[in-house]
């Protein structure tokens, strides 16, 4: 790995084309998400100098117009003239797509922004960005801007200043991108402090020693942080990590086990702690980028750990001669274990690429666990007892409870559960079209059975709450009758067995009151789906009912209110001499209000419900749902704020 990083080095494969066209295919979305995408696009990079041990120091910063910056101390962009393109490095890397010093191993060892476009979309996506590099003992600067040409179409980063040398000495090296997002590209280009916090703290625990900071400068920003600097520098990485997922939980033991090896030009880091719980939170990452869909490399570590285990367990003599070998889900339960792998040519496969291809990577990091994890083992034969005890407490369970577990694990069985009288479902044949309504109760399922479509929506009434699955075994989960209902109604499986392609539902649509009552049932739907049936939620089947909380009426003239914050503003268009209904609950209302509100594809709202940090929303899945009540007091009453709920609801149609 060279240290002398030049603009040679610097390959293109092709030019700046239809980014602001088209941005979606470059950032996935114009919405909340794909504003925060360009700002990661160029921490990324910064990152990626820390990763391979040229910087230390990032610092990120909000400023009072609504731009933001990212500045690293590392070996700053190439600054000499490329010699194809006859411009600067850092005039190559910020508008051409695929350049960038990342496609080979000379100057990067490994790298999240492996294909080269991040600087080049941001900058596309910008109103103007600016780029001031410190290197060579002096400063230099770029400016580029996205304005009409002659023809008055917009074209993006377009260079109003040559990189230029200030003059303006400097012993220090590094990178400032500073940009401002379009407004003409974005729905909102307002920075969320909360989500931008939680991306850089996660990336603070992934890089061990690195110094990351954020600041935002603009006054009254309203998203719940205060202003203000904060800064992010664990130098236990992923062992603070692991003590931060767990600090709502009951660990079983203080310290987590921490090992890092190289195979073949694959490097492993693991942390592993285990709590009381009864499921397992594996967080993944491979070249600091988030792989919520797992991959060959969890693979390979769940295969060392699963071998290592079973070894120590017969070593020790908590496994006998004529037991058979534990399985991995005894093993994992109540497992909290984060993995961070570094390599070459990464290769993502599944619908969010975010699931690791590489078959290289499961034998190395096999490899890596069964050696290193041993050594530590060994170092620790308290800790490693208490870990075979807690799994064969697990396999004493899982046999005892094999029959349910059978029920999810066999089409047949499962949907030989009596859900007559229960589920009313409906005609349509094609599973991605159907939708299945999860009401609360008896009277809200008569309702909405009445003004529901017939040919694609089912109505599921609960008839009582489901038991909380962050609290219970998986044995207490299955004896649960309504979770039994509602895995048959699914036909999908659980846990393990989930297989998304069985789903009958292309939409599961969670329907409850607005009510205490009703929001805990979500909760703990939520809970299970999350704990039991987490592709169902990456995938996007998950969605929340939106019924309208008023109904005001003047005459012939009819409002449907669906939150407080709307309400002073449906008061003033109707003027003087308006009634207003308050509904506590959908069984208040007629099926042709629920159908009109509610059901109907082309006027009712809903949330879809996904997860942005999946280590993040683990976390608060414990704070939440879990036994500490101090913890969950004091996030409610940090965080909650119900009259901005309208804020997150859009229509789907």
């Amino acid at each position: 790995m060279a240290n002398d990083y030049n603009a040679k080095d610097i390959q293109v494969l092709e030019g700046l084309d239809a980014v602001r066209m088209r941005p979606g295919m470059y950032i996935g979305t114009t919405g909340v998400k794909g504003l925060h995408h360009i700002l990661w696009e160029i921490v990324d990079n910064s990152i990626d100098e820390a990763a391979n041990g040229f910087a230390d120091t990032i610092e990120v910063v909000v400023y009072e117009d609504g731009s933001a910056s990212v500045e690293d101390n590392g070996r700053g962009i190439p600054v000499d003239m490329h010699p194809t393109m006859k411009i600067s490095g850092v005039e190559v890397v910020f508008t051409q797509l695929h350049a960038g010093g990342k496609f080979d191993s000379h100057n990067y060892a490994h790298s999240g922004g492996l294909h080269g476009v991040g600087a080049s979309v941001t900058n596309a996506l910008s109103r103007w960005t600016e780029v001031t590099v410190r290197k060579n003992g002096t400063t230099y600067e770029a400016k580029f801007e996205s304005k009409p040409n002659e023809k008055g179409v917009v074209k993006g980063g377009v260079i109003v200043e040559h990189l230029t040398d200030l003059k303006q000495k400097s012993k220090k090296t590094g990178t400032k991108v500073r940009f401002m997002p379009d407004d003409r590209i974005f729905e909102t280009i307002r920075f969320n402090d909360e989500m931008i916090i939680k991306r850089l703290k996660e990336l603070a625990f992934l890089n061990k020693g690195v110094r990351i900071t954020f600041e935002d400068r603009r006054v009254g920003s309203g998203d719940g942080v205060e202003s203000g600097k904060t800064e992010f520098c664990y130098t236990g990485g992923l062992k603070d990590f692991a003590l931060y997922l767990n600090e709502s939980k009951t660990p079983l033991f203080p310290n987590p086990i921490y090992f890092e090896g190289k195979k073949d030009n694959i490097e492993l880091e693991a942390a592993i702690q285990y709590t009381d719980a009864y499921t397992e939170s594996m967080f993944s990452y491979v070249n600091n980028i988030p792989t919520t869909e797992g991959g060959t490399h969890e693979t390979g570590f769940k295969m060392g750990l699963t071998k290592v285990l079973n070894d120590f367990a017969r070593k020790t003599g908590l496994l006998k001669d004529k037991d058979e070998n534990l399985l991995g889900d005894d093993f994992r339960e109540g497992m909290t274990a984060i993995i961070s792998v570094k390599m070459q040519n990464v290769q993502f496969e599944g619908q969010t690429k975010t699931k690791l291809g590489n078959t290289e990577a499961k034998f190395a990091c096999q490899q890596i666990t069964e050696t290193c994890l041993s050594e530590c083992l060994e170092k620790n034969k308290s800790t490693t007892e208490i870990i075979i005890k807690k799994a064969l407490l697990a396999a004493k369970v899982r046999e005892a409870t094999r029959k349910q577990k059978e029920i999810t694990r066999a089409k047949n069985s499962i949907d030989s559960f009596n859900t007559i009288g229960k589920l009313k479902s409906c005609s349509g044949k094609k599973p991605e079209l159907n939708e299945l309504y999860i009401v609360e109760g008896d009277s809200a399922g008569g309702t909405c059975t009445q003004a529901r479509n017939r040919s694609f929506q089912a109505i599921l009434p609960l008839r009582g709450k489901p038991l909380n699955a962050e609290k219970k075994r998986i044995d207490q989960v299955l004896a649960n009758e309504e979770i039994k209902s509602l895995i048959s109604a699914l036909g999908a499986g659980l846990g393990e067995d989930f297989n998304v392609d069985n789903l009958k539902y292309g939409k599961v649509v969670i329907l409850s009151d607005a009510d205490q009552d009703g929001f805990h049932i979500r909760c703990i739907l939520l809970t299970f789906f999350f704990r039991y049936m987490r592709e169902l939620i990456n995938e996007g089947h998950v969605f929340i009912g939106m019924p309208p909380l008023y109904k005001i009426s003047k005459k012939d003239k009819t409002l449907y209110v669906y939150s407080d914050a709307e309400l002073d503003k449906a008061r003033a268009e109707m003027g003087k001499g308006f009634e207003i209904q308050r509904y506590k609950g959908l069984g208040e209302m007629s099926a042709d209000q629920l159908w009109e509100t509610t059901l109907d594809p082309e006027r009712r709202k809903m949330v879809q419900v996904g997860i942005e940090d999946a280590a993040e929303a683990d976390r608060m899945v414990t704070v939440l749902m879990g036994d500490v009540v101090d913890q969950r007091k004091e996030y409610i009453v940090k965080h909650c704020d119900f009259d901005k709920e309208d804020e997150f609801i859009k229509n789907v149609k």
